[in-house]
């Protein structure tokens, strides 16, 4: 009887993290937005590409995409922690910057849970990169 019920928990557990990485990403990004500014702006244009790109890859069932679904996670990653540290040397310390430093931290936890939930860990994605990258160099070859 488990047996039966787990692919459908698993699809309801994928659907719950992307909606929320969806969900925070286009928070932090409309917050940026809100601000003004062409910094902001970007930040919060950046924001929205990615959360673009994490839907793609998690909704469309192409080879191509499925081998490339690494990126918009890892880019996430790295961007929440690049906004998280320029805001720890620019400043700007007043509520709503710690309100979407919370945001981002929370974007990274789900991140981070994701990743060990499609790859098994940070190991199963390094692989999963490794070889999509081996995979493009290798056509580019032929």
């Amino acid at each position: 009887m488990a047996a039966a019920t787990a692919p459908r928990t698993n699809r309801a557990l994928a659907a719950a993290l992307t909606t929320g990485i969806v969900a925070l990403t286009l928070v932090t990004g409309a917050i940026h937005l809100s601000l003004g500014g062409m910094l902001f702006t970007l930040n919060a244009l950046g924001y929205f590409a990615l959360a673009a790109a994490y839907v793609v890859a998690a909704a469309v069932s192409h080879p191509l995409v499925g081998r490339f679904n690494w990126l918009p996670r890892v880019a996430l990653i790295g961007y929440a922690a690049a906004s998280i540290v320029a805001w720890l040397i620019m400043g700007g310390f007043y509520t709503l910057a710690y309100v979407t430093k919370g945001v981002e931290v929370a974007l990274i936890a789900l991140l981070i849970v994701d990743i060990y939930r499609v790859y098994g860990g940070v190991a199963g994605l390094i692989r999963h990169a490794v070889d999509s990258v081996r995979w493009t160099v290798a056509q580019i070859r032929s």
